[in-house]
């Protein structure tokens, strides 16, 4: 029964997240991703728009599929460390209801690729198979920067293993990515370590983050540390000393912590058994105020629409830079519009759905003319004028 309401979760999050395309336009950087520097991602997502056409399924669908597939191997990494079926279901069902995971399956970066190849790798490296885990960490370095951090939390475990030529060989790994990539640091040091922290509490909420940080300190002082609490631990020291002089891209960090969500839940399992039925309080507390604000920020994802009627100014919406985009093109088509001139990230959205570049019409946003308006439940989100220009050529 527990294994049904396993993939009773699963099946129900796929489908409302497939129900969710529709809502979402393409993003800046998701049309960077798309149409810019090639990248490991990128290749996905033009194969899935060959196979299923040049849509926002096509775009989404391979995000939402490595989600559901994390799922799974979630679902079986956590039997190495939850033996009741119950506590694996609520921990697939946290899973599926993280802020940082709900974004990673619908938004179009490499948060949700490094997420699943994590769970591959750690569920490969538990079958003992060294030799395929090691061609997986070769093939990493190809498929993004991101993974030169697990390089990083290998080396460190396996020189506390003593292995030494494993830690020579993570060390390589984690010269050539950043060979490759690149390690970018950002002018004159600047703290943003309030703001990362700020961060991870929205990607897990603050009282999940919280505990995150206290288990894995947990484990280190009661000697139950493996493989996984080296690069979890490891890449959150990093990214915190890294925040202390700039801007990290924490769509590479974050998904080491999701990692840890396992040894995580055992050890909040285990400090709640520990103690008396009248010391649980708290625990129990703990977990009800979280599953009730993991819900509630699941419901105010599904239903984001809803907040522009409280908003006096949509662009601060949460998801703005993932709306009006497709409203704007289908805009365009019923007037005969097939290509505009606008600003460079417009520009870039509106090539998803075929709107081409030239300089015959020009469209400007928030000008006096207001030709073109882009409502959502009653409230505008855009205005702009559509100004034809004779006599020029398009692009």
């Amino acid at each position: 029964m527990k294994k049904f309401l396993v993939y009773l979760i699963i099946v129900i999050d796929f489908i409302v997240l497939l129900i969710q395309i529709p809502n979402l336009s393409i993003s800046f950087n998701e049309a960077s991703v798309l149409y810019r520097e090639s990248s490991f991602l990128q290749s996905i997502i033009h194969i899935s728009l060959y196979l299923f056409g040049n849509n926002d399924f096509a775009l989404r669908f391979p995000m939402i599929l490595m989600h559901t597939l994390s799922l799974i191997l979630l679902y079986d990494l956590s039997r190495h460390y939850l033996s009741s079926e119950r506590n694996q279901v609520w921990l697939v069902l946290i899973f599926a209801l993280l802020p940082g995971s709900v974004s990673a399956a619908l938004v179009v970066n490499d948060a949700g690729l490094i997420i699943f190849c994590l769970f591959l790798f750690v569920y490969i490296y538990q079958r003992n198979s060294l030799l395929f885990s090691n061609s997986l960490l070769f093939l990493y370095l190809f498929v993004s920067p991101g993974f030169m951090y697990l390089y990083l939390g290998m080396m460190v475990f396996y020189m506390y293993s003593h292995k030494k030529m494993y830690a020579l060989l993570n060390f390589i790994l984690f010269l050539l990515a950043i060979y490759i990539y690149g390690f970018k640091t950002y002018g004159i040091p600047k703290g943003h370590f309030l703001d990362t922290l700020g961060i991870y509490a929205a990607i897990f909420t603050p009282i999940i983050f919280i505990f995150i940080v206290y288990a894995l300190y947990r484990r280190y002082l009661m000697g139950k540390i493996d493989f996984i609490w080296y690069i979890s631990s490891s890449t959150l020291i990093f990214s915190l000393l890294l925040s202390l002089r700039q801007k990290i891209q924490l769509e590479y960090f974050a998904p080491y912590l999701m990692l840890a969500l396992p040894q995580v839940a055992q050890t909040f399992v285990h400090s709640y058994r520990i103690r008396l039925p009248q010391f649980r309080k708290r625990y129990k507390l703990m977990f009800g105020v979280s599953l009730f604000l993991l819900s509630f920020n699941y419901i105010v994802v599904i239903f984001n629409k809803e907040l522009y009627s409280y908003l006096d100014n949509p662009k601060k919406h949460f998801a703005y830079k993932s709306h009006v985009a497709k409203e704007l093109a289908e805009e365009l088509e019923k007037r005969n519009i097939k290509c505009v001139g606008t600003n460079t990230d417009m520009q870039l959205r509106l090539k998803f759905y075929n709107i081409g570049k030239c300089t015959q019409v020009l469209l400007k946003e928030n000008d006096f003319r207001k030709d073109v308006t882009i409502r959502y439940k009653g409230n505008s989100l855009y205005q702009a004028s559509v100004t034809k220009i004779n006599n020029n050529k398009s692009n």
